[in-house]
């Protein structure tokens, strides 16, 4: 099976580059883009109209704009990818809000992170076989 596309809103430079490095060790995913703010993540959205991945993983606080906005214009837009939120703010209140745009499922970026790795593998299925693994 093919790797799991995914596109990673986050504004933190060492958390996205940790959260790439584990993502595409652990589970089978590819990201095929990131932005760290939320006017960066709509214009991407609208240049490849959700075709481009298969899951949107967006933090809520971002320098400028926010989570919230990226769920919206996604959930306007009809975007088809998956979307669900990794944040420091994982409240009672805030899950709702981002289910109410759209969002699948809402991870605690302290506590939460394995989960969000296994969510994504499992998306995933596993990793293609190349040829030299193939019994002859």
């Amino acid at each position: 099976m093919s790797a799991l596309r995914a596109f990673i809103v986050e504004d933190s430079p060492v958390i996205l580059e940790n959260l790439v490095g584990t993502l595409e060790e652990l589970a089978n995913v590819q990201v095929v883009g990131s932005a760290g703010d939320e006017a960066a993540a709509v214009r991407w959205m609208c240049m490849h109209a959700g075709e481009k991945a298969d899951v949107f993983i967006v933090d809520v606080f971002l320098n400028s704009g926010t989570g919230l906005g990226v769920l919206r214009a996604a959930q306007q837009m009809g975007v088809a990818a998956r979307r669900v939120v990794l944040t420091n703010y994982a409240t009672d209140d805030m899950r709702r809000r981002c289910a109410s745009l759209g969002a699948e499922r809402v991870f605690d970026k302290s506590r939460q992170l394995e989960e969000l790795i296994n969510y994504c593998a499992d998306l995933a299925g596993p990793p293609a076989q190349g040829l030299s693994s193939v019994p002859l």
